[in-house]
């Protein structure tokens, strides 16, 4: 079993195959779309300020993008950057920029298809995602079980990976014991799982919005305060990006293929995650969602990475022996002291607590996809809970690389099943274009006159 599991991740990541499945789709649908996510970008905004209404049949359409979000901006944000600034240098923050203009196109995409083929439940709620529309679309239920299982898979190791970057943190920042840390996440994750329905769409609405802007208001104290240098720092990040000694000691390469890694697994752009969350929001029409998904890419790259790879980069401390959240502290340590290291635990905490809720609401309405029975989305829970104890006092290597085998798999076959269906997303986003906003036009205009 774990020999299948390393050959695959070896061939998906370690041949670089499932980058280059990435780069197209996004290249394909932002080709098909006539950039769709740069065209629309303005109205994207517009968005999110007028879907905030109460919904009786689902999720509004800012829950909905709260919850993607909330999966998007979790732990791997913070961790990821670092790697990537670490092993890549300045130059990989460009190409992690790059790919989400690219990977908001596919975020569009599949965020369509979730909305068109999903389904009702019993207590009419919407659910739906990719193994919805790779059985009604497609023709293949088996792929969108497929689907489903590898989801799973993927969402039970990332448990533990988020709790094992929190108690680390804590540890850091506090000296408290992982046990202890460990035992605090599981009784709150385990008081709103198990706690009243809908509470994790409600909580996500509220916590998103409240962390991200925290954190992006200490990094904005950090940019002024440093404002002199920003000039010489976006000039490092491009040139070292494009630059030509990079280029001349072979090293470019490896600079592009980072920041293209971080960029894409950090957002989850094509993997198929997100689309389980936006087809459940109760929205006029398809690609109004999309739109608001494609627009979650920006917030978490654009917005969330850069932050923390400015910091990192401002901070004029030795590197060397620098690793993980400890480079990330020691660099919010540099630009506003001892309370710099605190303060990332605690973000990283809130980070990574959304991020398990946002999992959770993904797997319920992939559970509902197998069966509406309550006990297998019990099941899920109780599995969630040990693996986020598991992870919280010790590191396991294999289910490291199974989460990675599962996230692997999923966005193969995601990414199969929106490309089958491009011509209906094109269709979906004419309609959108050509007929649903002239109509909304003219009864502005009527309301007006």
């Amino acid at each position: 079993m774990e020999n299948i599991i390393n050959f695959v991740n070896g061939v998906l990541w370690g041949k670089n195959v499932l980058v280059w499945m990435l780069i197209g789709a996004g290249l394909f649908f932002s080709i098909k779309t006539k950039f769709v996510q740069l065209r629309l970008f303005k109205h994207m905004i517009s968005l999110v300020k007028s879907n905030n209404e109460e919904k009786s049949e689902g999720i509004t359409s800012f829950q909905a993008f709260c919850i993607s979000t909330a999966s998007r901006v979790g732990a791997g944000n913070l961790v990821g950057v670092v790697a990537a600034v670490s092993i890549g240098g300045a130059g990989s923050i460009f190409w992690m920029w790059i790919m989400a203009v690219i990977g908001a196109a596919s975020a569009f995409a599949e965020t369509v298809l979730a909305v068109i083929y999903r389904e009702k439940t019993k207590d009419g709620k919407f659910v739906g995602g990719p193994a919805f529309f790779l059985h009604k679309g497609v023709g293949k239920k088996w792929l969108g079980v497929l689907f489903v299982i590898s989801a799973l898979i993927c969402w039970a190791g990332v448990m533990q990976v988020v709790s094992n970057s929190v108690t680390e943190s804590f540890k850091v920042a506090f000296g408290i014991d992982e046990l202890i840390v460990t035992i605090i996440l599981i009784i709150l994750t385990g008081v709103v799982i198990f706690g009243k329905k809908d509470k994790i769409s409600m909580l996500l609405s509220k916590l998103v919005p409240i962390m991200s802007a925290l954190y992006l208001l200490v990094v904005l104290f950090i940019v002024v305060k440093n404002i002199d240098l920003i000039p010489g720092l976006i000039t490092e990040i491009v040139s070292q990006a494009l630059g030509i000694r990079q280029a001349v000691g072979g090293s470019l390469g490896a600079v592009i293929m980072i920041g293209i890694k971080r960029g894409l697994f950090s957002n989850e752009a094509g993997s198929g995650s997100a689309p389980s969350a936006a087809a459940s929001a109760d929205v006029d029409h398809p690609a109004k969602q999309g739109l608001l998904q494609a627009l979650g890419v920006f917030v978490d790259t654009i917005l969330i990475c850069s932050a923390t790879a400015f910091v990192m980069l401002l901070a004029d401390i030795d590197k060397t022996n620098l690793k993980g959240m400890k480079f990330l502290q020691e660099s919010f340590r540099y630009h506003v002291g001892d309370w710099g290291v605190i303060f990332i635990a605690l973000i990283l905490f809130l980070f990574s607590f959304s991020t398990v809720l946002g999992i959770m609401f993904y797997a319920k309405n992939n559970i509902i996809f197998l069966s509406e029975r309550e006990i297998f989305q019990n099941m899920f829970k109780v599995l969630v809970l040990v693996m986020l104890f598991q992870g919280g006092i010790q590191q396991n290597l294999f289910i490291w690389s199974l989460a990675d085998f599962g996230i692997g798999l999923m966005t193969v076959i995601n990414l199969i099943g929106i490309v089958l269906l491009s011509k209906e997303v094109k269709s979906c986003l004419d309609n959108y274009e050509g007929v649903f906003l002239k109509k909304q036009k003219a009864d502005k205009t009527k309301v007006t006159i």
